[in-house]
């Protein structure tokens, strides 16, 4: 990987590193303009059933096949319900599965994709969860990460879209939440071409958690609590990501 530890000074202009080390990530502004990428979620075709991620991990528990997930004597899994979301890194499920989008589903459900005055977020798309948990039959949107395929696509569209190309120069920040480096977060610096390497980083967890040009014409933010990831850049690389098929990306003027 051509990407290296980096001073951390490179992210001061997000955040004073003595105060806010931008736990989840540094949230951005929306200038000069932004879109949010919608973390990827899929649909099984044999269609949908009424059991749940969490009425089966309680079956698959009762029949010994899995272990209780118990830290620091507390039993996890009987104190809390399980909703179904990956955590960080997630990717396509393989054959039988199809791309749900999350407009899709809300035209289903009746609902908006995402509720004016809030972030993309496990609250979204509220009336798809039976009983405070996904139905097996969906894999939802991961929190924390944009899905391999998306990230692909992102960087992609990046390069087309920089005058440098492939060999802009840009820096990443893996925020301590992420990195497990809890004083300082974990920046990296290295070339766009090979920032799809940064999906599978060992300070990482999927997309990290900031990523930006060293000349600041844009910037991404992937909280760890969000399941959708923020662009902002001048409105024509805005635009070519609207118009990327294989992304889902929508402008929240609200956030």
């Amino acid at each position: 990987m051509t990407w290296n530890v980096a001073d951390r000074e490179l992210v001061s202009w997000l955040g004073t590193p003595e105060t806010d080390l931008g736990w989840c990530g540094y949230e951005i502004d929306s200038r000069p303009d932004a879109v949010w990428l919608l973390h990827a979620m899929y649909e099984h075709e044999l269609g949908a059933t009424e059991l749940t991620y969490d009425e089966q991990l309680r079956q698959r528990l009762a029949a010994g096949l899995v272990q209780p997930t118990i830290i620091g004597g507390v039993d996890f899994d009987a104190s809390t319900s399980v909703p179904g979301n990956d955590l960080g890194r997630s990717e396509h499920p393989g054959p039988g599965w199809r791309r749900l989008r999350w407009t899709e589903l809300a035209a289903r459900l009746g609902e908006a994709a995402v509720v004016e005055g809030q972030y993309p977020s496990f609250r979204s798309l509220s009336g798809a969860r039976l009983r405070g948990s996904w139905p097996v039959s969906i894999s939802p949107p991961a929190e924390g990460s944009l899905d391999r395929e998306s990230w692909q696509v992102l960087i992609e569209v990046l390069i087309a879209w920089s005058p440098g190309g492939a060999d802009t120069p840009c820096v990443a920040y893996f925020a301590p939440a992420v990195s497990g480096e809890f004083d300082t977060g974990v920046t990296v610096s290295g070339p766009l071409g090979d920032a799809v390497d940064l999906y599978d980083h060992p300070n990482g967890s999927g997309s990290p958690s900031n990523v930006w040009a060293a000349d600041r014409s844009w910037i991404t933010w992937s909280d760890w609590d969000l399941c959708g990831t923020k662009v902002a850049g001048p409105p024509e690389l805005i635009e070519a990501l609207q118009s990327a098929p294989d992304l889902e990306a929508v402008r929240l003027p609200w956030c």
